[in-house]
């Protein structure tokens, strides 16, 4: 049910069991220290999470080529049809302490990644991984001239927290060009991440990175990064069977192919 009196709600993604569980922790989190907010998920299984009743489950099969991060921005966009405001969550955060209630300026608001362009974003990577990355440089600039907006004053978001405010219709246009941003990197077997192409699209739609009660926010919760769990299957694991290699790759390609698709209606944009 949704709480009228709230102007804003949690939301994230919660595909497979594993975040399923985790999301059903942060919900009870949720419900103990922000009583009354909701928690707007998109699943593959929503009946799973019908017991907590403030989730607010819909369905949802990943739609990324390989990985899952651009699909943040469709339960984004769910948030902000029933709330002013769309808190952004990883599934694999707890919540330690009472949630403060912010008035959220319009826009996207952010911390981590205000201090950090996409260029000082991509130097940090290059030198966690100890090498270059030409691949990802090019794409950026590529992306940054078609959008005529400088990577120098674009910022990357943390993806793990941040909040969306609705924005006189700006927020949608918003969704749009993530979305494009998105397919443009995955055409270009850019899978990983989308604190980048969020940051474009805000750029794009001409939003500045707000900051204010975004520290206030970030004290309260603990991310646990359930990604670098090291028993997690990855797709290219020697624990799946060779049937589950098969099914990778042939959802894989389809998935590839129907990006490919989507991408002849904007030619100009993906291969001009």
């Amino acid at each position: 049910m949704i709480n009228r009196d709230k102007d804003f709600c949690f939301c994230t993604l919660a595909l497979g069991e594993k975040y399923r569980r985790l999301v059903k922790q942060l919900a009870q989190d949720i419900q103990q220290y922000s009583p009354g907010t909701s928690l707007v998920v998109y699943t593959d299984l929503p009946e799973d999470l019908r017991d907590q009743n403030n989730i607010l489950a819909f369905p949802h099969q990943s739609q990324g080529v390989l990985y899952c991060f651009h699909d943040r921005r469709f339960v984004i966009e769910k948030a902000l049809s029933l709330f002013r405001v769309a808190i952004h969550i990883d599934a694999d955060t707890t919540i330690i302490e009472e949630v403060p209630e912010i008035d959220w300026q319009p826009g996207i608001t952010s911390g981590e990644g205000k201090f950090q362009n996409i260029i000082g974003h991509l130097d940090a990577k290059e030198k966690y991984l100890g090498e270059k990355i030409p691949k990802e440089r090019e794409a950026f600039q590529k992306i940054a001239s078609k959008l005529g907006i400088s990577l120098e004053n674009t910022f990357w978001i943390q993806e793990a927290l941040y909040i969306v405010a609705r924005d006189e219709g700006r927020e949608k246009e918003f969704i749009k060009q993530w979305g494009r941003i998105g397919r443009y990197l995955e055409l270009r077997q850019i899978h990983r991440g989308d604190g980048n192409a969020i940051g474009l699209a805000a750029a794009q739609v001409g939003w500045t990175v707000n900051t204010h009660g975004f520290q206030d926010l970030i004290k309260v919760r603990r991310h646990l990064d359930a990604s670098k769990d090291p028993t997690e299957k990855l797709p290219n694991s020697k624990l799946k069977t060779m049937g589950d290699e098969l099914k990778f790759k042939l959802k894989y390609h389809s998935r590839l192919n129907w990006a490919r698709i989507k991408a002849l209606k904007d030619w100009e944009f993906y291969y001009g």
